[in-house]
């Protein structure tokens, strides 16, 4: 069965009306053979996000509409591994709402998520001076190096690109530590090889549904547009990455406005000082 996300603005909500619409839902989603299965709430945000297997929209729709007349403004289709690897496993509240990823009590998950790429900086380059040999050396180095920052710092590993990894993060203090984490490593294994790796590295943050009908699509697009743009070993960050950061013990410098494809004002970003 097809599973979506759809988002809800419910300003002026709170964790107990959005409990009781999410019961209202269970109680009559039979009638339409639907199951909705978790959701997400920011409060700051007056954002709802929920996740439901249904045989359409339409049928979800039809829940939403006959429980509470709450009618997602947006709902996409979405796959379920992809659900699994930005979001993460969660337990759930007594009214059905997500906790924080590994956590089997405490705060609600309000379903931001932090999108890091990496980028092996001149890997056609590598393989066509150096070779297959050299070039997979250069890439299995740069893929351990990753993985261990990203479980050292409770990242998840979306995809392999190629010659870089997408990942997702709970924390965008935890991303950045984990791009400082994989710079700092890059720079010791870089001392005692013949052949350096050198990664740029993109990171932005959003929520689960935005104006792309895509899960986290601006996000996704934005931090792998940074990641293309920032320099040989440097960390290029969105203005929100920064914001977030603040009171975390971590520096940027202002790397001024820049135009990103796809975005119709220019986005202001930072670089990360690589201080670890």
């Amino acid at each position: 069965m097809p599973l979506y996300m759809d988002i809800h603005t419910v300003s002026g909500a709170n964790a107990e009306d959005v409990a009781k619409a999410h019961i209202s839902d269970l109680e009559i989603q039979d009638r339409y053979d639907v199951e909705y299965l978790k959701y997400w709430f920011n409060q700051d945000c007056g954002k709802l996000f929920c996740l439901v297997e249904a045989p359409s929209a339409e049928a979800a729709r039809c829940v939403h509409e006959q429980a509470h007349g709450m009618v997602a403004e947006k709902l996409i289709e979405v796959d379920p591994e992809l659900v699994d690897s930005f979001m993460g496993h969660s337990a759930l509240d007594a009214g059905g709402a997500a906790l924080i990823p590994g956590a089997a009590t405490g705060p609600r998950d309000p379903g931001v998520r932090t999108v890091m790429f990496t980028d092996i900086v001149g890997s056609t380059e590598i393989t066509s001076r150096f070779g297959d040999d050299v070039a997979l050396a250069v890439l299995n180095a740069h893929d351990k190096i990753v993985r261990d920052a990203l479980e050292a710092n409770a990242g998840k590993e979306v995809k392999h690109t190629g010659d870089g990894i997408m990942a997702s993060f709970f924390s965008a203090a935890s991303a950045v530590r984990a791009a400082c984490q994989i710079q700092a490593a890059l720079r010791d294994h870089n001392e005692e090889v013949d052949h350096p790796v050198t990664v740029r590295i993109g990171i932005s943050a959003g929520e689960p549904v935005e104006q792309n009908d895509d899960l986290f699509g601006s996000t996704v697009q934005l931090a792998a547009r940074l990641c293309a743009q920032a320099d040989p070993g440097q960390v290029l960050v969105s203005n929100v990455i920064a914001d977030l950061c603040i009171g975390k013990g971590l520096k940027f410098d202002n790397a001024g406005p820049r135009d990103i494809k796809g975005f119709e004002a220019p986005v202001h970003t930072h670089s990360v000082r690589i201080l670890c």
